[in-house]
């Protein structure tokens, strides 16, 4: 998923204006980086655009720093924001999960295999069961009960968590638990969520049994990042798979499970690859 060892990522965004592709393009080319991908989009109805380079200095004193300095001036004469990323960047992360093991084992075989370029700082847990998990990939576990009446304080845990970690970006890998506004808003872009979808919606327990009783005919799952909405944040990501009368509910879980845990993964590669930029309360993505 990550991109290639030698190459840096910069990412902007800025009003739309004529020559905001030139103002990237052509300062690479003076600083002799040599573009490997690029990407580009105008929201003509927002008037906003967005632009992703991955490249790769062609000289070997190339100065990262310099680089930031250097074109900083240019940018604010479009009002440009950018952010750039050097290679074999590793994102450090805290991962929160229910009892529910499917997308904690998935990104943890990712980050094993070094198919995520994460370092994984801490799993927080409401529940004690998956300790064992984390242990034999020698990470430390918090758990941190939650009750209604604790809702508050179990929160504060989670997020001294965070901090002293130095955590910037949280994975609820099936997170049973709603967040509250307080801590969507101190996460607010920098949380992503994973959750079924399923047409028409069935919302309670065991919704892949309602869908079977429905008859549905594809299953699937949107990751998106969290907001004060319950599932409803801005989505990066979502995938879907086809069922047939033929699944049985314990098929229809199955198969959801591996959605959850594909589509999880691929909405993360692609913040960690700066390939994602909020919009208002959409995304701009820029997928492989």
């Amino acid at each position: 998923m990550s991109p290639p060892s030698d190459t840096w990522i910069i990412a902007a965004q800025c009003p739309s204006r004529l020559g905001t592709v030139d103002v990237v393009t052509r300062f690479l080319k003076e600083q002799r980086c040599y573009i490997t991908e690029q990407h580009s989009f105008d929201d003509r109805l927002g008037e906003r655009f967005f632009i992703r380079a991955e490249f790769r200095p062609l000289d070997d004193d190339f100065d990262g720093e310099a680089f930031r300095a250097a074109f900083a001036p240019r940018a604010a004469e479009f009002d440009m924001g950018f952010e750039l990323t050097p290679p074999g960047t590793r994102m450090p992360v805290v991962i929160m999960v229910s009892k529910a093991d499917h997308c904690l084992n998935d990104l943890l075989y990712r980050y094993r295999t070094g198919q995520l370029p994460i370092e994984i700082r801490a799993v927080v847990s409401n529940h004690p069961d998956l300790e064992p998990l984390a242990a034999w990939h020698d990470l430390p576990y918090y758990h941190f009960p939650i009750t209604p009446e604790t809702k508050a304080e179990q929160e504060a845990k989670v997020w001294q968590v965070i901090e002293e970690t130095g955590a910037e970006l949280v994975i609820l890998a099936r997170y049973m638990q709603v967040l509250s506004s307080e801590m969507c808003e101190k996460l607010a872009g920098r949380a992503i969520n994973i959750h079924h979808s399923l047409l028409p919606g069935f919302k309670g327990a065991k919704p892949y049994h309602q869908a079977y009783d429905k008859g549905v005919k594809l299953v699937g799952a949107s990751a998106h990042y969290i907001n004060d909405d319950l599932d409803e944040g801005p989505i990066i990501t979502q995938g879907v798979e086809p069922v047939s009368h033929a699944d049985y509910p314990e098929d229809l879980v199955a198969k959801g499970r591996d959605i959850e845990c594909l589509t999880l993964a691929r909405a993360v590669g692609y913040h960690l690859e700066r390939r994602v930029f909020l919009h208002a309360k959409r995304t701009v993505v820029f997928a492989k």
